[in-house]
């Protein structure tokens, strides 16, 4: 699926997907980062959803938004994750998908793009 991706769509490619570098738009000298996963048709990462995709969002203030979901009744399937380049999150929304949250730690992000030699798709 990747090399599909890469040959007819010009993506650049690497062993998790695709990562699209753009500009943030309060402040275009800021770079942000999205990212782009095919998995397998045998994938078990987005259980407990039934459904074969998962949404990610980049959001602010993982915990805060936490707190409010917890508050507003929302199946939460586990707990944040940190990591250098961000927090991570899965919650569940009315219609069974599984979402990924994510609090980005972009400058961090694009440090391990480039030590693993990752090229971003502008």
């Amino acid at each position: 699926m990747r090399e599909w991706y890469k040959t007819h769509l010009g993506l650049n490619t690497n062993q998790y997907g695709a990562v699209f570098e753009w500009r943030q738009g309060a402040d275009s000298t800021q770079k942000g980062f999205t990212q782009w996963s095919p998995f397998t048709e045998k994938t078990k990462y987005f259980e407990p959803s039934a459904k074969d995709f998962m949404i990610n969002y980049r959001v602010n203030n993982m915990e805060g938004l936490v707190d409010d979901l917890k508050k507003g009744g929302v199946v939460i399937v586990d707990t944040i994750e940190r990591y250098d380049y961000g927090k991570f999150i899965h919650i569940m929304d009315i219609e069974g998908n599984k979402i990924e949250l994510w609090e980005p730690n972009d400058m961090e992000f694009e440090k391990l793009g480039k030590k693993i030699g990752a090229k971003t798709t502008k």
